[in-house]
Protein backbone atom coordinates (compact mmCIF):
# COMPACT_ATOMS: atom_id res chain seq x y z
CA UNK A 1 0.00 0.00 0.00
CA UNK A 2 1.40 3.38 -1.04
CA UNK A 3 0.76 6.56 0.95
CA UNK A 4 2.45 9.84 0.02
CA UNK A 5 1.97 11.36 3.47
CA UNK A 6 3.65 8.40 5.17
CA UNK A 7 6.54 8.77 2.73
CA UNK A 8 6.98 12.37 3.93
CA UNK A 9 6.87 11.29 7.56
CA UNK A 10 9.50 8.63 6.93
CA UNK A 11 11.77 11.20 5.23
CA UNK A 12 11.72 13.45 8.30
CA UNK A 13 14.82 12.76 10.37
CA UNK A 14 17.00 14.59 12.88
CA UNK A 15 19.75 16.10 10.71
CA UNK A 16 22.63 17.62 12.66
CA UNK A 17 25.13 18.25 9.87
CA UNK A 18 23.48 21.19 8.13
CA UNK A 19 24.76 23.94 5.85
CA UNK A 20 23.72 26.99 3.87
CA UNK A 21 23.42 25.32 0.44
CA UNK A 22 19.70 25.93 0.05
CA UNK A 23 18.05 26.57 -3.32
CA UNK A 24 14.82 28.00 -1.88
CA UNK A 25 14.73 31.68 -0.99
CA UNK A 26 14.19 32.96 2.54
CA UNK A 27 10.72 34.13 1.52
CA UNK A 28 9.83 30.71 0.13
CA UNK A 29 10.94 28.99 3.32
CA UNK A 30 9.05 31.51 5.46
CA UNK A 31 5.91 30.82 3.42
CA UNK A 32 6.28 27.06 3.89
CA UNK A 33 6.66 27.50 7.65
CA UNK A 34 3.67 29.84 7.87
CA UNK A 35 1.43 27.51 5.88
CA UNK A 36 2.49 24.46 7.89
CA UNK A 37 1.71 26.17 11.21
CA UNK A 38 -1.47 27.82 9.95
CA UNK A 39 -2.96 24.48 8.95
CA UNK A 40 -1.85 22.57 12.05
CA UNK A 41 -4.77 21.64 14.33
CA UNK A 42 -5.14 23.03 17.86
CA UNK A 43 -7.66 22.42 20.63
CA UNK A 44 -10.79 24.54 20.29
CA UNK A 45 -9.10 25.97 17.18
CA UNK A 46 -7.14 28.10 19.65
CA UNK A 47 -4.31 28.78 17.16
CA UNK A 48 -2.04 29.36 20.15
CA UNK A 49 1.21 28.60 18.30
CA UNK A 50 3.51 31.51 17.51
CA UNK A 51 6.60 31.29 15.32
CA UNK A 52 9.68 33.39 14.65
CA UNK A 53 11.86 32.45 11.66
CA UNK A 54 15.45 33.66 11.86
CA UNK A 55 17.77 33.98 8.85
CA UNK A 56 21.30 35.30 8.35
CA UNK A 57 22.70 37.37 11.20
CA UNK A 58 19.53 36.92 13.25
CA UNK A 59 19.93 33.14 13.06
CA UNK A 60 23.59 33.39 14.10
CA UNK A 61 22.67 35.78 16.91
CA UNK A 62 20.37 33.16 18.43
CA UNK A 63 23.09 30.52 18.61
CA UNK A 64 25.50 33.07 20.08
CA UNK A 65 22.91 33.77 22.79
CA UNK A 66 22.69 30.05 23.52
CA UNK A 67 26.48 29.73 23.55
CA UNK A 68 27.05 32.62 25.95
CA UNK A 69 24.21 31.45 28.19
CA UNK A 70 25.64 27.94 28.44
CA UNK A 71 29.18 29.25 28.91
CA UNK A 72 28.03 30.51 32.34
CA UNK A 73 26.82 27.10 33.51
CA UNK A 74 28.78 24.42 31.62
CA UNK A 75 32.13 23.48 33.23
CA UNK A 76 35.04 24.99 31.28
CA UNK A 77 36.61 21.58 30.64
CA UNK A 78 33.38 20.40 28.97
CA UNK A 79 32.57 23.55 27.04
CA UNK A 80 34.46 22.72 23.82
CA UNK A 81 32.01 19.91 23.01
CA UNK A 82 29.06 22.21 23.75
CA UNK A 83 30.54 24.96 21.58
CA UNK A 84 31.06 22.54 18.67
CA UNK A 85 27.48 21.33 18.89
CA UNK A 86 26.13 24.88 18.86
CA UNK A 87 28.42 25.78 15.94
CA UNK A 88 26.81 22.95 13.95
CA UNK A 89 23.41 24.58 14.44
CA UNK A 90 24.74 28.04 13.56
CA UNK A 91 26.19 26.56 10.35
CA UNK A 92 22.65 26.11 9.06
CA UNK A 93 20.54 28.38 6.91
CA UNK A 94 18.10 29.47 9.62
CA UNK A 95 16.19 28.62 12.75
CA UNK A 96 12.50 28.35 13.54
CA UNK A 97 11.53 29.36 17.08
CA UNK A 98 8.28 27.85 18.35
CA UNK A 99 6.25 29.59 21.04
CA UNK A 100 2.87 29.16 22.67
CA UNK A 101 0.86 32.28 23.52
CA UNK A 102 -0.15 31.87 27.17
CA UNK A 103 -2.64 34.72 26.82
CA UNK A 104 -4.74 32.57 24.48
CA UNK A 105 -4.60 29.69 26.96
CA UNK A 106 -5.61 31.97 29.87
CA UNK A 107 -8.67 33.18 27.97
CA UNK A 108 -9.76 29.63 27.17
CA UNK A 109 -9.32 28.58 30.80
CA UNK A 110 -11.69 31.36 31.86
CA UNK A 111 -14.20 30.63 29.11
CA UNK A 112 -14.29 26.86 29.66
CA UNK A 113 -13.67 26.39 33.37
CA UNK A 114 -14.47 22.67 33.34
CA UNK A 115 -11.48 22.11 31.02
CA UNK A 116 -9.17 24.69 32.60
CA UNK A 117 -6.55 22.18 33.75
CA UNK A 118 -6.36 20.64 30.30
CA UNK A 119 -5.62 23.73 28.22
CA UNK A 120 -1.89 23.90 29.10
CA UNK A 121 -1.63 20.20 28.16
CA UNK A 122 -3.51 20.75 24.91
CA UNK A 123 -1.24 23.72 24.19
CA UNK A 124 1.73 21.35 24.32
CA UNK A 125 -0.09 19.08 21.87
CA UNK A 126 -0.62 22.06 19.55
CA UNK A 127 3.02 23.11 19.52
CA UNK A 128 4.13 19.51 19.02
CA UNK A 129 1.88 19.18 15.99
CA UNK A 130 3.09 22.51 14.59
CA UNK A 131 6.72 21.46 15.07
CA UNK A 132 6.10 18.14 13.36
CA UNK A 133 4.27 19.85 10.48
CA UNK A 134 7.12 22.31 9.87
CA UNK A 135 9.77 19.61 10.23
CA UNK A 136 8.00 17.34 7.72
CA UNK A 137 7.39 20.23 5.32
CA UNK A 138 11.09 21.11 5.34
CA UNK A 139 12.01 17.44 4.88
CA UNK A 140 9.84 17.25 1.79
CA UNK A 141 11.93 20.09 0.33
CA UNK A 142 15.11 18.13 1.22
CA UNK A 143 15.96 20.59 3.98
CA UNK A 144 17.44 19.02 7.10
CA UNK A 145 16.44 20.05 10.61
CA UNK A 146 16.56 18.98 14.24
CA UNK A 147 14.57 19.99 17.30
CA UNK A 148 16.40 21.64 20.22
CA UNK A 149 15.26 22.74 23.67
CA UNK A 150 17.45 25.38 25.27
CA UNK A 151 14.40 26.95 26.84
CA UNK A 152 13.87 28.14 29.52
CA UNK A 153 17.55 29.11 29.89
CA UNK A 154 17.43 31.50 26.93
CA UNK A 155 13.81 32.65 27.19
CA UNK A 156 14.32 36.12 28.65
CA UNK A 157 17.14 37.10 26.31
CA UNK A 158 15.29 35.78 23.24
CA UNK A 159 12.20 37.73 24.23
CA UNK A 160 14.14 40.96 24.80
CA UNK A 161 16.42 40.60 21.75
CA UNK A 162 13.52 40.32 19.32
CA UNK A 163 11.04 42.38 21.37
CA UNK A 164 8.50 39.59 21.65
CA UNK A 165 5.35 39.73 23.80
CA UNK A 166 5.71 38.56 27.39
CA UNK A 167 2.92 36.04 26.87
CA UNK A 168 4.95 34.12 24.24
CA UNK A 169 6.43 31.04 25.92
CA UNK A 170 9.38 29.50 24.05
CA UNK A 171 8.89 25.77 23.49
CA UNK A 172 11.54 24.68 20.95
CA UNK A 173 14.20 25.74 18.48
CA UNK A 174 14.58 24.14 15.04
CA UNK A 175 17.86 24.87 13.21
CA UNK A 176 17.60 23.93 9.54
CA UNK A 177 19.74 23.91 6.42
CA UNK A 178 21.10 21.84 3.59
CA UNK A 179 21.74 18.20 4.43
CA UNK A 180 25.52 17.93 4.60
CA UNK A 181 25.45 14.44 6.08
CA UNK A 182 22.41 12.16 6.16
CA UNK A 183 21.00 10.69 9.34
CA UNK A 184 22.07 7.21 10.34
CA UNK A 185 19.83 4.19 10.18
CA UNK A 186 16.79 4.47 12.42
CA UNK A 187 15.96 1.55 14.68
CA UNK A 188 12.54 0.66 16.01
CA UNK A 189 11.29 -1.35 18.96
CA UNK A 190 9.06 -4.26 18.04
CA UNK A 191 5.48 -3.62 16.97
CA UNK A 192 4.35 -6.06 19.66
CA UNK A 193 5.67 -3.71 22.35
CA UNK A 194 3.95 -0.61 20.97
CA UNK A 195 0.67 -1.60 19.41
CA UNK A 196 -2.54 -3.46 20.18
CA UNK A 197 -4.85 -4.04 17.22
CA UNK A 198 -8.25 -5.23 18.38
CA UNK A 199 -10.96 -6.55 16.03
Amino acid sequence: MSNAFLDVIKARRSIYAIGKNITLSEDQIATLVKEAVKHSPSSFNSQSSRVVVLFGQQHEKLWNIVKETLRKIVPAESFAATENKLASFAAGFGTVLFFEDTKVIDVLQKQFVAYADNFPIWSEHSTGIAQFAVWSTLAQERIGASLQHYNPLIDDEVRSTWQLPGSWKLRAQMPFGSIEQPAGEKTFISDEERFRILK
